[in-house]
């Protein structure tokens, strides 16, 4: 489903808002309705058993959520947590899920027309976690899809190591 966006001028334009935040130097998007809130880095409860990109879990207020280092998901370099290190905590098919990332840039709105389609990288690069890339200004970025960013086997594993850890 398209949303729909109004300008200054009062015209309704088709397209989506997108939270955008940065790993390492690269921009980086999700849908703004995947999102519940931002909120500063916290104490990280490990949780024996995980991958290394699942730093563990959080307690916000009252609620478990699992927390992955998007940085390491992705196999990026990392060197370590800084000032502006945030959580996005983000609703998708398994759940709420809490991600790192380096800073949260805007909240802005992409037209359709500005979003391109995914370049294929052949068959042995997963890239069905990639939803697009949003052209703005000059600078491209890549827009997620926050229901792939996780294998179905992965977010069982999260389901399952939650559930025992509660």
């Amino acid at each position: 489903m398209d949303a729909l966006a109004a300008t200054s001028l009062g015209e309704v334009v088709e397209g989506r808002q997108y939270v955008t935040f940065g790993l390492n130097n690269e921009e980086y998007a999700v849908d703004a309705l995947n999102v519940q809130e931002i909120i500063e880095m916290a104490s990280i409860t490990h949780v024996p058993h995980l991958p290394g990109f699942f730093k563990g879990v959080i307690n916000l207020r009252g609620t478990i959520i699992p927390v992955v280092d998007l940085k390491l998901k992705f196999d990026m370099a990392s060197e370590g947590y800084r000032k502006h290190t945030c959580v996005i905590v983000t609703e998708f098919s398994g759940g709420v899920m809490g991600i790192i990332v380096d800073s949260v840039s805007d909240v802005m709105h992409m037209p359709e027309e500005s979003v391109s389609a995914t370049p294929s990288f052949g068959s042995q690069v997963r890239t069905d976690f990639i939803k697009g890339m949003g052209k703005v200004s000059d600078r491209l970025v890549l827009i997620l899809d926050i229901n792939k960013v996780l294998t179905e086997e992965e977010a069982s594993i999260v389901s399952e190591q939650l559930t025992e850890a509660i």
